[in-house]
């Protein structure tokens, strides 16, 4: 299964009531499709997953695929700290037509990397879906050590990781160990370009939402041995990235997406609305890009 070099893992649009807009989501799958996405990432970090119910992951996913169809890869959020309700979950995704499946670290419980790896063996061996590990510490108390990955890696429907631990020299191991078909892509968008020349596929972007283009164009330069042109594309990013994450994702970048005319909405709690300085950062960031602001 091929995820494509670049999935934006997507916000979900609120009402004021908190519930969940579908037009909207509908529209900005869209968006995000027209941006230069190969993929979208539903119910992941970025669309508040924590506070998602069981039965709002389902219809989002069905959206979502519903709304991009072929156009672009669908990625399932379907991991938690419970294997079981993951299992459960994914089986559902599966049953909404996505292409695939997303599994985090288990959060809060903590399990050592016996834990880690019979709890994704487990989500793997439970559907026909390709499945993308997700390795993110600051999430998690936990990082999956690169033998762990190693291990899952072996496993044929385990075909990805999305790699947020910062750490290049364990996306090295992992990179120079595990079979060719099983691709490491940065699960940090500042660190797009730095896990590409190690070999890394591509990335589980959330700036993707306004700089999808640009952040694509990067990939491209890397890919085709432009390299000067993909570490200039690279630096002038970097404070759009910095912006995005100035305060608790997905914040910020839910400011950006109602800066550029696409409903977004609010968040729920326990997150809380971008002030007026991150409103302002977002501004100004978006503008240095060149992008269009509503």
């Amino acid at each position: 299964m091929d995820f494509g070099r670049l999935l934006t893992a997507m916000v979900t649009p609120f009402n004021t009531d908190e519930s969940i807009n579908y037009e909207a989501v509908e529209q900005l799958a869209d968006h995000l499709v027209s941006q230069g996405n190969d993929g979208i990432v539903v119910a992941g970090t970025t669309g508040e997953s924590p506070t998602l119910t069981v039965e709002e992951k389902i219809t989002l996913f069905r959206v979502v695929k519903q709304a991009v169809g072929k156009r672009a890869v669908v990625v399932a959020g379907s991991g938690n700290y419970c294997t079981r309700e993951s299992v459960q979950l994914t089986r559902e995704a599966e049953k909404a037509g996505v292409d695939g499946v997303m599994a985090v670290v288990p959060y809060y419980n903590n399990p050592p990397q016996e834990g880690l790896y019979r709890h994704f063996k487990t989500i793997a061996q439970s559907t026909g879906l390709p499945v993308m590990l997700y390795n993110v510490p600051s999430r998690s108390p936990r990082n999956m050590e690169a033998a762990t990955t190693l291990r899952l890696a072996e496993i044929p429907n385990i075909a990805a990781i999305k790699e947020a631990s910062g750490k290049t020299d364990q996306a090295t191991h992992i990179l120079r160990q595990a079979p060719s078909s099983f691709r490491v892509y940065s699960g940090d968008d500042a660190m797009t370009l730095p896990l590409l020349s190690l070999g890394a596929y591509g990335v589980v972007s959330v700036a993707g939402h306004a700089v999808g283009r640009q952040i694509q164009e990067m990939i491209q330069h890397f890919l085709a041995g432009r390299h000067a042109q993909a570490a200039a594309l690279h630096g002038r990013l970097l404070p759009f990235y910095d912006a995005c994450f100035s305060t608790t994702n997905p914040i910020p970048i839910k400011a950006a997406v109602t800066l550029l005319g696409i409903y977004a909405g609010g968040v729920r709690l326990p997150l809380v609305e971008a002030d007026a300085k991150t409103i302002a950062s977002m501004r100004t960031a978006l503008k240095e890009q060149g992008v269009s602001i509503a």
